[in-house]
């Protein structure tokens, strides 16, 4: 029995640190489009044809919020929720953020 429990809690303590070093991941990403995002001219947005740039702030805000909630694992949705954030993010960084830069 002593082998099973170590071998668990070996199991435990990994998938901690896989997840946790999923939602820092995904964190980064998160700030990385908030930090992009701030300095875009917001008529550049209506150029493009993008919604409002206090509409992708509010977006790459709540992912960043998303985004730490998960990493420090207050939440039972500890893998949800940076999963939503990292979507959130890399929309903004795929799609809106070539799109108002150019």
């Amino acid at each position: 029995m002593d082998t099973f429990s170590s071998i668990w809690l070996f199991v435990l303590r990994a998938e901690f640190w896989i997840q946790f070093a999923f939602a820092f991941a995904c964190l980064i990403v998160a700030v990385v489009a908030f930090i992009k995002c701030v300095p875009k001219n917001a008529q550049r947005f209506d150029i493009a044809f993008k919604r409002t740039k206090g509409f992708w702030l509010g977006m790459t805000g709540g992912a960043v919020v998303l985004a730490l909630l998960g990493a420090l694992g207050s939440t039972p949705f500890g893998l949800i929720f940076p999963v939503a954030a990292a979507c959130m993010a890399m929309v903004y960084l795929t799609d809106v953020n070539p799109a108002v830069s150019e």
